[in-house]
């Protein structure tokens, strides 16, 4: 199983964010407390007014290519477990993302 799947216009992730991780890198695929996949992201940005998440952002538009405008969050906003929606070729992002989740 993976922590995405394709839909109309995009693709949903399920990660799990580690802030103040000492750098910007994805961890892999882990599982969540209730054994669903996720991908394990790590930023060095605290979680304090929202610098994390906005890291966050930044990390995975780099990553996956898509614009920074067209990711967005679903749930988990102020929590680790997040949901994310990121608008475009789903297809296209997940290849990415299976890339650089297994470097």
């Amino acid at each position: 199983m993976t922590p995405w799947r394709v839909v109309d216009g995009g693709l949903e992730l399920a990660l799990r964010l580690t802030p103040k991780g000492g750098r910007d890198q994805i961890d892999g695929i882990k599982a969540d407390p209730s054994g669903k996949p996720v991908l394990s992201i790590r930023v060095a940005a605290q979680p304090v007014d929202g610098a994390a998440n906005k890291a966050l952002l930044k990390f995975l538009a780099k990553a996956s290519g898509v614009p920074k405008s067209r990711i967005r969050f679903i749930s988990g906003g102020t929590s680790r477990i997040k949901r994310l929606m990121l608008d475009g070729d789903g297809a296209e992002i997940a290849k990415k993302l299976e890339s650089l989740a297994k470097s």
